[in-house]
C-alpha cells in the first residue's frame, strides 16, 4: 500500500473544500496514527552467527592440525553413539530416491550438506550446520593472569589494568 504524507492529504482537502473544523479532526487523527509506537523502536540488524565447537583435550591427544566437523541433534533419550548411523541410514534412504539414483551420495559431507532434511527427520537426526564448522581444542583451564575485569567492560590483554 503505497504511503502519502499527511500534509499532501491536507492540500488535496483543501482543493476539495472539505470542512475546515472537520479537515483538522481529520488532519490531528493522521498525525497521531503515523506516529511510531513506543514498543517499536528501529532495532539493529541482527549479528549474524556461526557454530563453533570446542572440544576439551586437557591431555593434549588430539592432533596440532585444525579439525572441521557439524553439528548434529538427536533425541535426548538416545545415545550419541548412534549419530554415525542414523547418518548413514538418512543417506541409504536418500539413494533409494530417483535423484539419489542419479546423484548417488557417496561421503559424510556429502550427506549432511546435501542430503535434505525429510530424510534425516525419518531417523531422528536434525542437521545445525549443513557446511562443516572449524573445531577449537581447550586445555579446560583458565588462565589466572592478575587482570580485573570491571562488569560489563570487555577483557583486552594488550591493555594494563
Amino acid at each position: 500500500m503505497p504511503k502519502i504524507d499527511v500534509n499532501k492529504v491536507a492540500e488535496i482537502l483543501k482543493k476539495n473544500q472539505v470542512d475546515p473544523a472537520l479537515m483538522r479532526k481529520l488532519i490531528e487523527e493522521m498525525n497521531i496514527a503515523v506516529q511510531p509506537d513506543p514498543g517499536e523502536e528501529e532495532k539493529p540488524p541482527p549479528v549474524k552467527k556461526q557454530f563453533v565447537f570446542v572440544v576439551s583435550d586437557p591431555e593434549g591427544k588430539l592432533p596440532k592440525d585444525d579439525l572441521v566437523g557439524w553439528v548434529l541433534q538427536i533425541p535426548e533419550s538416545e545415545s550419541p553413539a548412534t549419530t554415525l548411523d542414523r547418518i548413514h541410514r538418512a543417506a541409504y534412504e536418500f539413494n533409494a530416491t530417483k535423484k539419489g539414483q542419479l546423484l548417488p551420495i557417496k561421503t559424510m559431507g556429502d550427506t549432511l550438506e546435501n542430503v535434505p532434511a525429510k530424510h534425516f527427520k525419518a531417523v531422528d537426526t536434525w542437521v545445525k550446520t549443513k557446511t562443516p564448522v572449524l573445531m577449537l581444542k581447550s586445555n579446560n583451564e583458565i588462565p589466572s593472569d592478575d587482570l580485573k575485569v570491571e562488569k560489563g567492560q570487555r577483557l583486552d590483554r594488550d591493555e594494563e589494568s
